[in-house]
């Protein structure tokens, strides 16, 4: 039996390079495959399908790869659509970040939350609607799956939009897990987690190692590693090198919370800043300033623009595939094969996805999309009930959850006012006025991709 999977947002190179190795070498559920490459870039995508084609050849594999500039040519007959679109690019994206920078705000992001995640939402729910509207008509039977950010807002909309189901898919909360168990000396497949909340800002809180709750264990190593932070001043060593974060302790703030309330938030500083603005004013970040020189976000920008240009020349060139190209790199593409595979066979394994609570989370809104453990199954996504997450950590979920509701309103109904009240209610500037000519300039600068107000 073939199989189909449609990607949209192939020009994505990062995530469509993973996510073809990750095929090549796991057929999931042993069947054949047919892959639809779809970019709305006709250059890029010509790019992408002959990297691709490349990647396919070297394998010595029989896999059809396919390629559209219209969606609507490739979803008859899709039994999996995957989104990784990013209305406007790099170039959109920075303007969320540098435009608020100018009302003192700093973003190492700006994808998920504050003023530059809530833009980008903006743009982002009417494409992500459009997609939806066409799965439903062209691929009824389909499985959707949303890598685009940001992602709680994404599915939060389409859920009330109710035209057709979408699972959310991220790879930090699997990466948080990695690290943790590395940081630890323990073995991954023997190490299981317990986590809930919204994309990018997820609580661990509950730590397993063969069984047996380790949370104790963890807290030892961290209480005496964390001591060893300000006494060395490891701050100034963490952001002078932002691409080996993690080579250390790391996550200094993430594991101060940890140590107050016994639960870690993933993935890890550089998104969780973005929902405890209050401990970060001005951007203040143990002795450096966010989005600047801690997590950067220009060297985020750069190497993505980098990146993207080594594969298209990669592409377009004669030459074969260097050594090394397959080799495994950490990245959202990361679960999904398996997903499909579980899918496929009804193994039934648990990965954390981002999906709506209906119950599952007893002291979280019945109508919150929450990232959790779920269940892969043939009948669908099956969230794990959990009756013991902590109250506190509900009440700050609770919290976040206001302003990605308001911002998904914002942008299903094209509204500014509710715009600048998502911006308000997120508490990352006070300043009224300067909430709206923040919100003001950045309608402007986006207004192509704004229909909808």
């Amino acid at each position: 039996m073939k199989k189909k999977l449609v990607l949209i947002g192939a020009g994505s190179v990062s995530f469509t390079k993973g996510l073809i190795t990750d095929l090549l070498n796991r057929k999931p559920g042993g069947h054949d495959w047919t892959i639809a490459l779809c970019d709305i870039d006709g250059k890029v995508l010509d790019g992408t399908m002959r990297f691709v084609k490349k990647m396919v050849a070297a394998k010595g594999l029989d896999l059809e790869v396919v390629s559209s500039t219209d969606r609507c040519d490739l979803l008859p007959g899709a039994d999996y659509v995957v989104s990784t679109i990013g209305v406007g690019g790099r170039r959109a994206w920075e303007q969320d970040v540098l435009i608020p920078r100018k009302y003192g705000v700093f973003q190492p992001v700006g994808d998920t939350s504050m003023p530059g995640g809530i833009s980008r939402a903006m743009r982002m729910i009417p494409a992500m609607l459009a997609i939806a509207i066409d799965i439903k008509k062209l691929a009824p039977d389909a499985r959707f799956f949303n890598y685009s950010n940001p992602m709680a807002v994404i599915c939060r909309a389409l859920d009330k939009a109710n035209i057709f189901p979408v699972t959310g898919l991220c790879h930090g909360s699997f990466g948080i897990e990695q690290y943790i168990a590395k940081l630890m000396g323990y073995e991954l497949d023997r190490f299981t987690t317990f986590a809930a909340g919204i994309n990018h800002c997820t609580f661990f809180y509950d730590f397993r190692y063969n069984g047996t709750d380790v949370k104790d264990e963890i807290r030892a190593r961290i209480e005496k590693e964390y001591r060893k932070i300000h006494d060395s001043n490891i701050i100034d060593r963490l952001h002078g090198d932002s691409k080996n974060v993690e080579s250390t302790l790391g996550e200094p703030f993430a594991w101060s919370f940890f140590l107050k309330y016994g639960a870690f938030p993933g993935p890890g500083d550089r998104h969780i800043t973005e929902f405890f603005t209050e401990y970060f004013p001005g951007g203040a970040y143990y002795g450096k300033k966010l989005g600047i020189d801690a997590y950067s976000f220009e060297d985020t920008i750069e190497q993505g623009d980098r990146h993207h240009k080594e594969i298209m020349e990669l592409g377009f060139s004669p030459n074969p595939l260097p050594d090394g190209f397959f080799e495994h790199e950490g990245g959202e593409y990361e679960q999904l094969i398996a997903i499909i595979d579980s899918i496929e066979l009804d193994s039934r394994n648990i990965y954390y996805m981002n999906v709506p609570n209906h119950g599952a989370i007893p002291n979280l809104p019945h109508w919150a999309v929450i990232e959790m453990p779920a269940a892969a199954t043939s009948g669908g996504i099956m969230p794990l009930y959990c009756d013991n997450f902590p109250d506190e950590l509900a009440a700050m979920t609770n919290r976040f959850l206001a302003c990605v509701e308001l911002t998904a309103d914002a942008a299903l109904k094209g509204d500014r006012k509710l715009m600048e009240e998502a911006i308000i209610t997120g508490g990352y500037i006070n300043d009224i006025e300067a909430v709206r000519k923040m919100t003001d300039e950045l309608l402007i600068t986006h207004n192509e991709y704004l229909q909808q107000f």
